[in-house]
């Protein structure tokens, strides 16, 4: 079951942002100072926690992706 939590844009110094309320903190399991990740669905974006192991994986997809770019512009025709 997922829970929808409305989050209002507002300016945070020369910079826009979300505040996320603490029962949405809570729920991530983070604090002040640590690092989310933000995910592009096919249906709009996820929020979760940084995770050291996924920030490596994706890191080394990112470089097969840039490596193989062609390949994968080929696959996607």
């Amino acid at each position: 079951m997922s829970t929808a939590t409305a989050l209002k844009v507002t300016q945070i110094g020369n910079s826009m942002g979300v505040i996320l309320p603490k029962e949405v903190l809570a729920r991530l399991k983070v604090q002040k100072g640590d690092s989310l990740f933000l995910s592009d669905l096919p249906d709009g974006v996820a929020l979760r926690p940084y995770d050291e192991e996924f920030a490596e994986q994706m890191a080394m997809a990112r470089e097969i992706m840039r490596k193989r770019r062609n390949v994968l512009r080929e696959l996607a025709k």
